[in-house]
């Protein structure tokens, strides 16, 4: 089974999802034999490279909501084991964050890209750091086993940038709009951070048409997700 994962680096769902289907792989016995990829998604593709606080650009787009909407988030986090520290946490453009995602599945594989990626989470989410910065970005590379030289590289150039744009634009195609979304063998659709015992019946069900070459239309479920 191979699932690509649509997300965004700044998308609370999305972090929640990535430790719901981690336990859903897990308990299900199918941790070894999926090969996850996380594939790009920008939920504001025009933010700008600079960071800025995050509650304030919050309360900008939803208003008196937010306090609310944040503890919710804070609260499902929670039971995930993630720490949302919203009054430290700096919201900014993720095309770098993608792009560097993109070179640690290319070049390093599915599990140092998975380990990046919940390292940025948690870099975002819970430290108050920086993802548009380079040299922060560089920090969570190393931490996971990439050269550092070859990242410095990568990031102060213009590599990799025309596939990540590709790629913005298959999601397009796809016709994703909302993250997380699980895209299970190119064929069937998990929407949303589904609860581990909804994602784990979905693979099952996944598993079984598999088995029996069901030529069904992509399955579909929806729930708790970020649009854009």
């Amino acid at each position: 089974m191979k699932i690509d994962v649509y997300s965004d680096v700044v998308c609370p769902w999305c972090y929640i999802g990535e430790r719901r289907l981690a336990a859903a792989l897990e308990k299900s016995g199918r941790a070894g034999r999926v090969t996850v990829a996380f594939r790009p998604f920008q939920l504001d593709p025009a933010a700008p490279p600079e960071a800025a606080p995050l509650r304030a650009h919050l309360e900008r787009r939803f208003g008196p909501r937010v306090d609310a909407m944040l503890r919710h988030v804070t609260a499902v986090a929670a039971d995930e084991g993630i720490t949302m520290n919203w009054d430290a946490a700096l919201t900014g453009n993720t095309h770098s964050a993608h792009r560097l995602l993109q070179l640690a599945l290319e070049e390093y594989g599915p599990g140092v890209q998975r380990a990046l990626l919940e390292r940025l989470f948690a870099l975002h989410f819970t430290h108050g750091g920086d993802i548009t910065d380079h040299a922060q970005l560089t920090v969570e590379a190393v931490a996971v086993g990439m050269s550092r030289a070859r990242v410095e590289a990568y990031l102060a150039s213009d590599e990799g940038s025309a596939r990540l744009t590709e790629a913005f634009e298959r999601a397009r195609r796809r016709g994703i709009t909302a993250v997380p979304t699980f895209v299970v063998n190119d064929r069937y659709v998990v929407q949303g951070a589904q609860p581990v015992d909804v994602l784990i019946e979905a693979f099952e069900r996944i598993a079984a048409a598999e088995e029996a070459e069901a030529g069904a239309d992509a399955d579909s479920c929806g729930d708790q997700a970020c649009a854009r």
